[in-house]
Parts: C-alpha cells; sequence; structure tokens
C-alpha cells in the first residue's frame, strides 16, 4: 500500500490527514495518509527509511526552510521562494535505502487560487504580509505573481521589513490586503492575534488569514467588524494539497 504523510511539529491537528484520508475513501484508492511529528528535522531521514513504502510527504511548521539541506532536486518556484511544503520520493532502483527528494512549493498555487476571486485590482493593489516565516514566503511569491506589491510587516524591523508599531494610517490605507502568515490565533490559541491597528481598517480592507482552525480567528473577526471582506486558509489547504496530489503521482 503505498503511503504519504506529514512532518512537522507539533501536529496537534491536521488538515491534510483528514483530507486525503477522506479522498482515499471516497475514490477507493489504496493508500494511507499518516502524521510524522519529529522534533528535530534529522528524524527525516528515519521517517523514510522506515517507511519504505512512502511515496511523498507534505512540511509544515517548523520544517519548510530546514528541509531544504536534505532535498536533492528542488522545483524551480521551490528554489525562488525559499520554502518547501511537499517532497516527492523516488525510490532508486527499488531499494528502500536509496531515494532521492525533490522538493515543491504548492502553497503560493493554492493562495493565489483562493485569493483570485476576493480581488478587485482597482483597490487591493498593495499588501502587508504579516510574518516572515516559511509560508510567507510562499505568499510574497504569489502576490508578486499577480501583481501585487507587498512588504514585510514583523515585531522587529530590519531591511525590507517594518514592524507593527510603524503601521499608521498613511500605510494602512495604502494597503488594503492583509495576509497573516504567523500562527497567531490558531486552536486553542485562539485569544490572539497579529498586533495590527484594527480601528484604520474600513470596508475595502481584505483580510486573509493561512491559519483555518478556528474558522474565523480574532484575527478575521475584527475586520469583520469593522466591514472588512475576510477569507480564512482552508481553501489554500484543499488547492495546495491537490497540487501535492498531481506531483506526487505525476
Amino acid at each position: 500500500m503505498d503511503c504519504y504523510g506529514l512532518i512537522g511539529y507539533p501536529l496537534t491537528h491536521s488538515f491534510s490527514a483528514k483530507f486525503f484520508t477522506e479522498k482515499f475513501s471516497r475514490e477507493e484508492i489504496n493508500a494511507e495518509y499518516l502524521n510524522f511529528e519529529i522534533e528535530d528535522i534529522l528524524d527525516i531521514r528515519r521517517v523514510i527509511l522506515f517507511n519504505q513504502y512512502l511515496r511523498g510527504l507534505n512540511v509544515t511548521i517548523p520544517y519548510k526552510e530546514k528541509v531544504i539541506p536534505f532535498l536533492h532536486k528542488m522545483s524551480p518556484e521551490a528554489e525562488k521562494i525559499g520554502a518547501v511544503n511537499t517532497i516527492k520520493i523516488d525510490r532508486l532502483k527499488g531499494d528502500m535505502y536509496f531515494y532521492e527528494l525533490t522538493g515543491y512549493n504548492t502553497d503560493y498555487i493554492g493562495f493565489k487560487i483562493s485569493l483570485s476571486p476576493l480581488i478587485n485590482p482597482e483597490v487591493h493593489k498593495k499588501a502587508l504580509i504579516l510574518g516572515t516565516g516559511g509560508a510567507s514566503k510562499a505568499v510574497a511569491y504569489a502576490l508578486t505573481c499577480m501583481g501585487i506589491d507587498w512588504i514585510y510587516v514583523s515585531r522587529t524591523k530590519s531591511e525590507g521589513i517594518i514592524s507593527y508599531d510603524e503601521l499608521s494610517s498613511e500605510i494602512m490605507d495604502e494597503r488594503k490586503l492583509i495576509v497573516n502568515t504567523t500562527p497567531l490565533g490558531t486552536y486553542p490559541d485562539i485569544g490572539n492575534c497579529p498586533d495590527i491597528p484594527y480601528s484604520m481598517l474600513t470596508e475595502q480592507h481584505l483580510l486573509y488569514d493561512l491559519v483555518y482552525n478556528p474558522d474565523e480567528t480574532l484575527f478575521l473577526k475584527k475586520g469583520r467588524e469593522q466591514g472588512a471582506s475576510i477569507k480564512n486558509g482552508r481553501d489554500m489547504l484543499k488547492f495546495q494539497a491537490l497540487e501535492a496530489w498531481r506531483i506526487w503521482n505525476s
């Protein structure tokens, strides 16, 4: 039986496991999907060696960047983004001890497909990306592909990154697309949210949260209360998972 899985830490919940398990059952695919909660990225070798029918992996926090040194090849998009969320495993000569790992990024595809219908080209010309981790890089790449100017926001200011304290009324008025790529607000920490000036949001703002559990994070709730349009990350995950499935079976 073919096997697929997810590596990350912690894995308190997993959209991927539920999505693929239901897909395999619905489409009568003889495969299984497992969660591999590893505390150190070095354990990826153990996961691959001791699961000889493993054909593909999804990668989540905190390993989207840390996994790169373990790969043999990367897709051009993953190289440009600098983060990987999908790995294809090719067993060489049918030997479980010899394998080739190719890294891909399907996050940017899922984000782009799910965001596109919500964009008003006359309004959402510029964006704020909250957070600077692996997921933020995929978002930045997708926005660039869509012709949307963006800037990172983080707790600490550095080159090319502004701090939350610098979010003035001018910036908030100019950048009406705000994407949260941090884990803030994820269950069970539902009382937390990025520290942006929510009172400056308007009906023209669009808030997109990569978090999908809960369905409406505090970030989205505060945006909705100001009249902003909101979107969580569930559709992004669905589309990126479908693209990962295509890659594993290509």
